[in-house]
């Protein structure tokens, strides 16, 4: 079945030009576009990936518009100017797929779409940036499953004992591990052994640090 895509942004210019590259993808559906986050949610959930602008004009914080629209039931990938490093802070706090900027090359953005669109991570320079000075955000942005799968097999269990665990397929367990592992890589932190997994995860506070007896 096809991803249904909202985005949210207060210039028109802008939602015909992702509508554009929405269509062009075979995997997406264009829902609609919305100028704030509150037409956005007012209706009944009609998006799975909402596309939304940084810097709203009506003044309000990305952050919280993160929130609001994860909690409507959709995921979230944020889309700027990089006009202000505050904002992509803000962002960056909540639980986002990826900060991409509108500059970014046509293929990019569709790829990184379609991305989102999976539920994976869209790592880029700006959201590495962000995290990387930011002091509010030491750990990497994983998802509430991530940290789930991260935590159980970086303390030791194998794929298939993670998916016991969560009741979840092992193909989707390794999906996961797959996924973090290229966030970790994307933001200089190599997690490429289980070692360096539960490294990361201790680094994090998703895993329990060793304690001396």
């Amino acid at each position: 079945m096809s991803t249904r895509v909202a985005v949210v942004d207060d210039h028109q210019l802008v939602a015909i030009a992702v509508q554009s590259l929405v269509d062009s993808a075979d995997d997406l559906v264009f829902a609609r576009h919305a100028p704030t986050v509150d037409d956005l949610v007012r209706p009944m959930l009609d998006a799975d990936l909402v596309l939304l602008d940084l810097s709203l004009r009506d003044f309000t914080d990305p952050g919280t518009n993160v929130r609001r629209i994860r909690d409507w039931g959709a995921d979230v990938l944020v889309l700027t100017s990089g006009e202000d490093p505050f904002l992509v802070r803000s962002a960056s706090r909540a639980e986002v797929l990826g900060i991409m900027r509108k500059s970014a090359p046509r293929d990019s953005l569709v790829a990184a779409i379609q991305a989102a669109a999976r539920g994976q991570h869209v790592p880029t320079t700006e959201w590495a940036s962000a995290l990387d000075t930011d002091p509010l955000l030491d750990g990497a942005p994983l998802s509430r499953r991530e940290r789930e799968v991260l935590g159980l097999y970086a303390s030791g269990l194998g794929a298939r004992e993670v998916a016991t665990r969560l009741f979840i397929s092992e193909n989707t367990v390794n999906d996961h591990l797959r996924r973090i592992r290229s966030l970790y890589q994307s933001l200089g932190r190599p997690a490429a052994t289980k070692v360096e997994l539960y490294q990361r995860g201790v680094e994090d506070g998703y895993v329990p640090a060793p304690r001396r007896a």
